[in-house]
């Protein structure tokens, strides 16, 4: 991807925010650091949930953190809400762990856009829940 940005751009319509909430889910499941990671500003910002960090270098280091421990991760994005420059996201996401614990996390994203379509600020609180491998719903 182009250091340059990421369409599609602000002012966001309905149409253009579900396409780039379709866009961000795609990447994070391909659990590729650079997918995920170069979709952000050099110098973003971010909240997950207690951690708060700030630069494309360190998301890319959390990623893949996050993504070696969780096993099978499949994630789905629902667009909530959307302004000019801004989009939240309901999302769920379905993971196991090296003991096989199946878990599946609920949460709301908000994410401030650059005008080159960047993420520049995103915000996450999520819970988690442990779940059977028969009740998944995310890899549906």
């Amino acid at each position: 991807m182009s250091q340059e940005g990421k369409p599609p751009y602000p002012p966001f319509t309905a149409e253009t925010a579900r396409i780039k909430v379709k866009a961000a889910q795609d990447a994070w499941n391909t659990r590729g650091p650079d997918d995920g990671g170069l979709a952000y500003t050099a110098d973003s910002v971010w909240r997950n949930r207690d951690q708060f960090f700030q630069g494309r270098d360190a998301i890319r280091e959390f990623l893949s953190g996050e993504w070696e421990k969780e096993r099978e991760y499949r994630l789905r994005k629902e667009l909530f809400a959307f302004g000019d420059s801004t989009i939240a996201v309901q999302f769920w996401y379905e993971w196991h762990d090296q003991s096989g614990q199946w878990w599946r996390i609920y949460g709301l994203e908000d994410g401030t856009f650059a005008d080159n379509g960047l993420t520049r600020k995103r915000q996450m609180s999520a819970n988690d829940v442990k779940t059977a491998e028969g009740e998944r719903t995310a890899s549906t």
